[in-house]
């Protein structure tokens, strides 16, 4: 019979034994489940800063190694402790894998993507040796702090700005077409204003031109060389300040229906407050209790 204490104990804390669950309840493989995927006892949270730890010493070994001066130095040291590290992390995700009830379905979430690409660029040193310096997608590991540390909730954010960024999309995308038409435009006029001699050698050269133009980089590596050149580059600014603001704006306006969807209009009966999560149980101002109010 399942122990209902350790029911209790891998609740809404233990976010991936809902998901993935243990592939048993006891044994080794139970305890290595626990070791990896919680973070409540001392030997877990331990294992965590280890974890931790490898990860930002393995991303700074790659770092240092991309140093040409440290490289011809250190080069074997360096790659070794590289290969060493490798050697950690593919047995470690081996592990995660068969600790859970569906590695497959592990294998294939986010985490279980990120552990996957932090062990693949090493292995392909044979093929591709400049694969090497890949290796740094290893600090997408550190997300894991957020659960470590008992910051889940704050991702609850992130999916407010998610779907901001989602209902904007066609807006933005609107956006995006009008910019690509005004790009082209501008970079052929461009091309048939100034021509090769002032370096716009062709239209795609002068769609360059005009995306830098308009974001106000000025990279300065071509210019225009005539009068009317110029006042066509003075335009072209001019609109560039016009419109830089405009995607932000969407997804501001956006974020601002999104978040105001997750509140609801329920009255507190004590204080009068009118907005609350729509979760909530109690009023955010003085506590009072919302179960039963009316909406």
């Amino acid at each position: 019979m399942e122990d209902k204490s350790d029911n209790t104990e891998s609740g809404s804390s233990h976010y991936f034994e809902r998901e993935h669950g243990p592939v048993s309840t006891n044994g080794l493989r139970y305890s290595w489940f626990k070791i990896i995927f919680r973070h409540d006892e001392p030997a877990e949270r331990n294992f965590d800063i280890v974890l931790i730890i490898a990860i930002l010493a393995s991303v700074t070994v790659v770092m240092l190694d991309s140093v040409a001066s440290v490289k011809i130095r250190w080069h074997d040291w360096l790659f070794a402790a590289e290969i060493l590290f490798t050697l950690l992390f593919t047995v470690e995700y081996i592990i995660r894998l068969s600790v859970v009830r569906s590695p497959w379905r592990y294998a294939t979430s986010f985490f279980g993507i990120i552990d996957l690409l932090s062990i693949i660029p090493t292995f392909l040193l044979v093929l591709f040796p400049a694969s090497a310096s890949l290796t740094v997608v290893r600090i997408l590991r550190l997300l894991r702090i957020f659960r470590i540390f008992k910051l889940a909730e704050y991702l609850g954010e992130a999916d407010v700005l998610i779907q901001s960024l989602r209902k904007s999309c066609r807006k933005i995308l609107v956006f995006i077409v009008t910019i690509l038409v005004i790009t082209v435009i501008f970079g052929a006029l461009m091309y048939v204003v100034e021509g090769p001699e002032n370096g716009f050698s062709s239209i795609p050269t002068g769609m360059y031109w005009a995306i830098v133009t308009m974001a106000t980089v000025g990279y300065g590596d071509i210019s225009p060389g005539t009068p009317l050149g110029r006042v066509i580059t003075a335009i072209l600014i001019l609109i560039g300040y016009s419109i830089i603001a405009v995607p932000t704006g969407i997804y501001t306006a956006e974020l601002a229906k999104t978040y105001s969807t997750k509140r609801k209009k329920t009255s507190c009966p004590r204080c009068g407050l009118m907005e609350h999560d729509n979760m909530a149980l109690y009023c955010s101002r003085c506590g009072q209790s919302l179960n039963g109010v009316a909406e």
